[in-house]
């Protein structure tokens, strides 16, 4: 888990990457939760945080900058 000073040390192209790098690992980790396969659930947590990090970061770059 990307703590939120590096996150905003990132540019928005890198932090657009991540965050769709974490929307498939969370797809993948709904899959492996409804086949049966998932061991360690906390990851749900981890994803989600992470999501809404990168999003409110980007936020609040568009807002700044309009």
């Amino acid at each position: 888990m990307a703590k939120a000073q590096d996150l905003r040390a990132q540019k928005n192209e890198e932090l657009e990457g991540r965050l769709g790098d974490l929307k498939k690992e969370q797809f993948n980790l709904r899959f492996q939760k409804a086949s049966g396969q998932l061991t360690n659930t906390a990851q749900f947590g981890r994803v989600r945080q992470e999501i809404a990090q990168i999003k409110t970061i980007l936020r609040q770059r568009r807002d700044t900058a309009a």
